[in-house]
């Protein structure tokens, strides 16, 4: 069953999985007061959802204008869609002007509340704090209702599992939980009936995994989301008051923007185009120059923004390692392009000597141990093998000793990457790489290599010790699920199993 939403999922990108997530909300709330089971009338939340959208689309790109920053439509739409979720349904002239202010404060905060262009605050709750405090009007959160707690909730946990911040989200309901339940017993409230209306009855569910999820404003390592999870399941029970301050849900999440801004990555690259190099028939290396240093291991990813004409459904942004390593000073990726490449990659094959693009976002936590003397297996899937190039050059121009045995997977021998650098340190640093490809293509060839598919008798036989080593596995999530699987049979612990993953595969 989770194979068969794995597969589902990782059909679109991250940012299109969060809009179609709040996207159905919405359909599902309308259908809801169609029946009279919302007091709103369908009227009110079209008419609402249109002055959202108008307002915030023109907010947007006249900021986007002036501040010379490509716009990110999903970005736009998803703002759009949280904020007719969680503010009631307009009827009368007082409430249109809060639903245009909301929307042109929360487009007006990711250009002038940004550091390096990354916006410090969730655009949403940022919005509905200002007209708070300025015009007298909050968000309802009216999407927290029993009606809705069912949607919420599944939608929630697919979108978790597609963003992999399962380690965030439930540090958070951990804490808030313990907090409210800790309150209701002080006050002598009835615990399960307290547990009930807040899991139920309040904003908890869709706060959780439509708001606190959002990348930009989430620290990018394990161990810094679950205290950021941590700290916000501290502020956000009602009850809970800072001098004059009444906590709300968006108060919380922005105090936890901030505490977030300080555990993460705070640079913005942008990176002027050099020149591409074709590494197999259907995979390329794109080289950028970047107008400033960044501190990155290796193995870790960024978000690429590239703005374009005639954007897809797919958006203008993609997660992608960096398949340079630290040592080198160009940014360097690795692409491999399908039958119908998107938008984005369509013209990021067509860029041109001093085109640029932005980089932002750094994250992820599949990166080597901080003890060299640790054994490890490398496992790539096609395109995976660019966070272990990453590391690999990084381990030649440091001269760092490491026993790393590497198997490289692809459909043919044609469709090896980086062979010639792998080749290289092999020579140089001694590590063991082991070529697996599905079918020989040129039939007449002489092959050192394994053909058929990596399997636990495989790995036996090249690594007799292989329950003393940690794996890492990287590639198209089939490979990297199935070869999980496969090494855990094998007896390796789960905590010397390191997958790789970066929000929207596709």
């Amino acid at each position: 069953m989770l194979k068969i939403i794995d597969d589902f999922l990782n059909k679109t990108t991250m940012y299109k999985t969060v809009l179609y997530y709040l996207i159905a909300l919405w359909v599902v709330a309308f259908f809801l007061s169609v029946f009279n089971l919302l007091p709103f009338t369908p009227a009110s939340m079209v008419i609402s959802l249109i002055i959202l959208l108008v307002i915030a689309w023109a907010t947007n790109y006249i900021f986007s204008y002036v501040f010379k920053v490509p716009a990110n439509v999903e970005s736009i739409y998803i703002t759009v869609f949280i904020l007719a979720l969680i503010i009631d349904p307009a009827t009368t002239a007082s409430g249109y002007i809060f639903l245009g202010w909301a929307a042109v404060l929360a487009m007006a905060s990711k250009y002038i509340f940004a550091y390096n262009h990354k916006h410090l605050f969730n655009p949403a709750a940022f919005a509905v704090v200002v007209t708070g405090i300025f015009l007298g009007q909050y968000a309802s959160w009216w999407v927290g209702t029993l009606w809705m707690a069912p949607f919420v909730l599944a939608g929630g946990l697919a979108l978790v599992r597609k963003l992999k911040r399962a380690d965030l989200v439930l540090s958070f309901f951990a804490i808030a939980i313990i907090m409210i339940l800790g309150f209701s017993f002080y006050n002598n409230f009835n615990l399960p009936t307290a547990l009930w209306k807040a899991v139920a009855l309040s904003p908890l569910l869709f706060f959780a995994f439509a708001m606190l999820t959002e990348p930009l404003t989430t620290p990018p390592s394990r161990f810094a989301r679950i205290l950021y999870g941590t700290f916000v399941g501290l502020l956000f029970l009602p009850q809970m008051h800072l001098w004059s301050i009444n906590f709300s849900p968006e108060i919380a999440l922005l105090f936890g923007n901030i505490f977030s801004y300080f555990l993460g990555p705070k640079k913005r690259l942008t990176l002027k185009f050099k020149k591409a190099v074709q590494l197999a028939p259907d995979t390329g290396e794109f080289i950028f120059e970047p107008d400033m240093s960044m501190n990155f291991k290796p193995g870790q990813y960024l978000e690429w923004t590239l703005g374009h004409d005639k954007v897809d459904m797919r958006g203008n942004r993609r997660y992608f390692t960096i398949a340079s390593s630290p040592t080198e000073k160009e940014m360097k990726l690795g692409v491999k392009f399908y039958e119908r490449p998107s938008s984005f990659k369509t013209a990021l094959a067509q860029m041109k000597e001093g085109d640029t693009l932005i980089a932002s976002q750094l994250s992820g936590d599949f990166v080597m141990p901080r003890n060299k003397n640790k054994k490890l297996v490398f496992v790539a899937g096609g395109i995976g093998v660019t966070p272990f190039r990453s590391m690999i050059k990084y381990i030649m121009d440091t001269g760092e000793k490491r026993d790393i045995v590497l198997f490289y997977c692809t459909r043919t021998e044609e469709d090896l990457a980086y062979k010639d650098l792998l080749d290289q340190a092999t020579k140089s640093t001694g590590l063991k790489v082991i070529y697996v490809i599905n079918e020989l293509k040129n039939k007449t060839a002489v092959w050192a290599g394994k053909i058929g598919r990596l399997d636990e008798k495989m790995i036996q036989g090249e690594v007799k010790d292989y329950g003393d080593r940690t794996f890492y596995i990287s590639g198209p999530p089939s490979l990297v699920s199935g070869m999980a699987k496969t090494i855990k049979e094998m007896g390796i612990p789960k905590r010397h199993i390191k997958t790789d993953f970066f929000p929207g595969f596709a």
